[in-house]
């Protein structure tokens, strides 16, 4: 791990679902946890820990499908989820050019 990754904390905000309410989050851009929504962001540079790491994939491993349905479930009919949708929706950036076209 470079020093310049250990200073600075590589994250983008979002908002993300707590039980039914909408809170803000941070998904890790960098590290070993690239991808997780975390609620601080100085977990996406902490070690990990191995048991704990070991007990999850077994659970995906076991538990995966079923979790999978909980989750598209409650992404269609949760509000807060619908919600969670268009507050994460980035708008596209537009460049804007210094010098306007003349319309013949």
């Amino acid at each position: 791990m470079k020093i310049f990754e250990i200073i600075t904390e590589r994250v983008t905000q979002i908002w993300a679902r707590s039980g039914n309410k909408t809170v803000r989050k941070y998904r890790c851009t960098s590290g070993s946890r690239k991808g997780r929504i975390v609620a601080k962001p100085s977990t996406c540079t902490a070690p990990k820990n191995f048991s704990k790491a070991q007990t999850l994939k077994r659970t995906k491993a076991k538990r995966g499908g079923v979790l999978k349905r909980f989750a598209q479930r409650s992404k269609k009919y949760n509000p807060a989820s619908k919600r969670l949708k268009t507050m994460n929706r980035r708008s596209p950036v537009r460049k804007r050019s210094s010098s306007k076209r003349k319309r013949i």
